[in-house]
């Protein structure tokens, strides 16, 4: 017997996992598409490619959450006075996004543990995938169109958190209940909420570092709550393999990151939009005919 998930693939799987969580592309979908295009015996339904895709977004969620340390240890500390003094004390920027991240992490992490396992069933088909990789495409480039206010040179500039926690508690709900969408394959988790965050009025850039923010805890704690598969009878055949993808996730994770804040820096979310209705199109076609 050979192992259900070779190397090879696990570092092609990896590597493809840590560009497209951060990129609004959809890891998933990408996830979904990838076997199913190069010919591998994998599938969104077997139970070892699900918990060998934990170590993956496990790894993601380490990543996010050692780029942004800084952040979230001045995050934390505000979120504790803000317990301490049972009170956000006016001008306490840390302590109000912490909580605006606690609001909008909440209903997505209840529909992620009420809607994940019937979705994915009903679609995790690759040409399933590719028709939502299209919609995926559609939203970001209405989303464009939608945004609050038009992107400024110097939007990057000055205090991004100063800036998000200017948003309403039901703005922040809204968002981070939007996140759900990304349990279909083929839409985006990152793509959602930073169009989420532009329709709120944020920044381009400013609504990516929310979004990485939010993903963050959402992709983490689903992750950990399955990593005891990973070493339970499912993660048979898959640990060596899974845990050289997690390597190359975070890898790519890292550098996907630091890569989308200087994008969006003064660029949009257009040519992913394209990017996806072109692919999306493309192996919708290719799925069809052979």
């Amino acid at each position: 017997m050979h192992d259900p998930i070779t190397y090879f693939q696990a570092v092609v799987l990896g590597l493809t996992q840590g560009i497209a969580e951060p990129f609004p592309i959809s890891s998933l979908g990408h996830g979904v598409v990838l076997p199913r295009l190069l010919g591998w015996d994998i599938h969104q339904k077997d139970k070892f490619f699900i918990t060998f895709l934990v170590a993956t977004h496990l790894a993601t969620a380490i990543v996010l959450f050692f780029f942004f340390l800084k952040d979230w240890m001045r995050i934390f500390r505000g979120f504790g006075r803000s317990l301490r003094d049972r009170e956000i004390a006016p001008g306490d920027n840390d302590a109000r996004l912490g909580w605006l991240l606690v609001v909008g992490t909440i209903p997505a992490g209840i529909l992620g543990l009420l809607l994940e396992g019937s979705l994915r069933s009903v679609f995790a088909s690759a040409a399933s995938a590719a028709a939502f990789l299209i919609l995926n495409g559609i939203l970001l480039l209405f989303f464009e169109r939608l945004r609050a206010r038009p992107p400024r040179p110097d939007d990057y500039k000055g205090d991004a958190d100063e800036r998000i926690a200017e948003l309403s508690w039901r703005q922040a709900i809204a968002v981070g209940t939007a996140q759900a969408a990304a349990l279909i394959p083929g839409i985006s988790r990152s793509g959602i909420t930073m169009g989420g965050g532009l329709i709120v009025g944020l920044s381009n850039e400013d609504a990516a570092r929310y979004a990485f923010l939010l993903a963050t805890p959402i992709i983490g704690a689903a992750a950990a709550l399955k990593l005891p598969e990973l070493f339970g009878p499912d993660g048979n055949g898959v640990r060596g393999p899974a845990l050289v993808a997690a390597l190359c996730a975070a890898v790519t994770t890292y550098f996907a990151v630091k890569f989308l804040l200087r994008f969006f820096e003064s660029g949009r979310l257009t040519p992913f939009g394209i990017y996806c209705i072109v692919v999306g199109t493309a192996l919708t076609i290719i799925f069809a005919v052979t």
